[in-house]
């Protein structure tokens, strides 16, 4: 089937800076979607009808008219956080064709001088400000796609708030176009005036002394967490995570979460990564809840209730960590039936309760049982001795099939 969808993109410059083929697939068409201000930027002797999108925005306008001749107006590159990768989800690539403009991401960089493939890139289009506290490392630039006139402000006190007051912040508008303007100045000494809508913020990001963010690897400290001393401690978190082994896109359940430590680095591991926390404790439930904003993970999905009954209607996990509930009737049991082949399942055990739970269930499905002894040196006296932590029997085991 030859394409009759063509997404085009335009930037500020509007039509006169489209090239040949983007212009001659406007002037062809005879219906083109778009925004109100992308439709804005179109010459009047266009003669294609207009059509805005509808509020609240659905794709049904294009999916409607599958198979008939139309253009869809993105800004800048539409496949890069716009509306062409949307539109990629629902219709096979050989139905359509993009011809994109440079990105704002793009132009940002080439004002900025700054290497793009050295620039983190983050959305805060309809997104939560706490992703940023995933990002948030000195030395580190970034590139933020602003939500509206107000991120700015809303950020650069966000910032001075995480620690990171002396980071260099440049705001560009209109990237592109005629009105296109630069403001810069510290996190700690932004004005507070609403920008233009259309922006984007580059950080160069520089920490206080004393804050210096936290690292993306697996073993945070564990006083980065709000908790009530259910915690998975931060050496055998280390561990538990390696035998998790998180992958971009993967799902994790974190069943009997606690306050959500396992889920929460997982998450960190990569921006693709997914996971959904089950906890019964009420209060625990609101301690995952900070520390998922705290440590810069807002989708981490929590699901109230205890396994195995609230894992129902769960979507299918790619690794589970059980860290509380082993001894529950039927949780190992449905995790394992949950889990996608070639999925990870890695559950701790502290009492010798749960450890036999751990040891019947290896016996029948397989996988590998380790004891983990952790001790750190504490003051005895005037000298030094080594103090244990109470021993950790781990469980880890790989679903067969090819996932």
């Amino acid at each position: 089937m030859l394409p009759w969808l063509t997404i085009v993109g335009i930037g500020e410059d509007g039509y006169p800076g489209l090239g040949k083929q983007a212009r001659r697939a406007l002037l062809d068409t005879r219906l083109i979607i778009g925004a109100p201000r992308q439709l804005a930027l179109l010459p009047p002797c266009l003669s294609a009808e207009r059509l805005l999108w509808p509020r609240p925005f659905s794709l049904a306008p294009v999916l409607e008219r599958r198979g008939q001749s139309l253009c869809v107006l993105a800004s800048g590159d539409p496949m890069f956080h716009g509306v062409g990768a949307s539109l990629a989800r629902q219709i096979p690539a050989s139905e359509f064709r993009v011809l994109p403009a440079p990105s704002s991401v793009t132009l940002a960089a080439a004002r900025l001088g700054w290497a793009l493939a050295e620039t983190e890139v983050l959305s805060l289009v309809a997104r939560p400000l706490a992703l940023l506290n995933g990002y948030l490392c000195d030395g580190q630039r970034l590139l933020v796609l602003s939500n509206d006139g107000h991120t700015p402000r809303l950020l650069a006190a966000h910032l001075v708030a995480a620690g990171f007051g002396p980071s260099q912040m440049h705001v560009l508008e209109h990237l592109g176009g005629p009105g296109e303007r630069h403001e810069q100045a510290r996190a700690d000494a932004w004005p507070n005036h609403v920008a233009a809508d259309l922006n984007l913020i580059g950080l160069d990001l520089r920490a206080a002394p004393g804050a210096s963010g936290l690292a993306s690897a697996p073993g945070l400290p564990d006083d980065a967490f709000a908790h009530d001393g259910q915690l998975t401690k931060r050496d055998v978190r280390a561990l538990t995570l390696g035998r998790l082994a998180p992958r971009p896109g993967q799902l994790l359940w974190d069943v009997g979460a606690g306050c959500g430590s396992i889920g929460i680095e997982w998450m960190r591991a990569h921006p693709r990564c997914q996971a959904i926390a089950i906890e019964a404790d009420s209060g625990r439930q609101g301690l995952i809840e900070r520390n998922r904003d705290t440590l810069g993970v807002p989708g981490l999905r929590l699901v109230p209730g205890r396994a195995p009954d609230a894992l129902q209607g769960l979507p299918e996990p790619d690794a589970i960590f059980i860290g509380g509930g082993v001894t529950v009737e039927g949780v190992l049991e449905r995790c394992w039936a949950a889990l996608k082949p070639g999925g990870r399942l890695v559950a701790n055990a502290v009492t010798l309760e749960s450890e036999m739970a751990l040891f019947n269930w290896q016996a029948q499905h397989g996988g590998e049982l380790l004891r983990v002894q952790v001790a750190h040196a504490r003051p005895l006296g005037n000298f030094q001795t080594w103090r244990q932590a109470l021993p950790i029997t781990l469980l880890d085991a790989i679903k067969p099939g090819h996932a």
